[in-house]
């Protein structure tokens, strides 16, 4: 299990980009996207190393009834979520990113 977790600036910007966009689109999806991607981080932080490689150091893994996707490192027993990914988005944007 990991120590710790963070996200990175960007990585919050877009969660709480996400966040906003579901709570105006209805009342409470926003929560229940927040529940979903709080599951999957929970899930990161127990089994860091559970989710397939996606590029160099980076896993992903999908979070749970939205087309967005969490794309985090492990360095040092650190989990840093360095993107939470809409699934159309363009592929690897966040790959400058630590």
């Amino acid at each position: 299990m990991s120590d710790s977790l963070r996200l990175h600036p960007a990585a919050q910007r877009e969660l709480d980009e996400a966040t906003a966009y579901y709570d105006a689109k209805s009342v409470g999806l926003g929560a229940a996207f927040i529940n979903e991607v709080e599951h999957a981080l929970r899930q990161i932080r127990a089994f860091p190393e559970a989710a397939p490689v996606a590029s160099g150091p980076v896993r992903t893994t999908v979070v749970p009834a939205f087309p967005y996707s969490v794309h985090y490192s492990v360095i040092d027993g650190v989990v840093t979520v360095l993107a939470l990914a809409h699934h159309r988005r363009r592929p690897f944007y966040w790959r400058g990113r630590q």
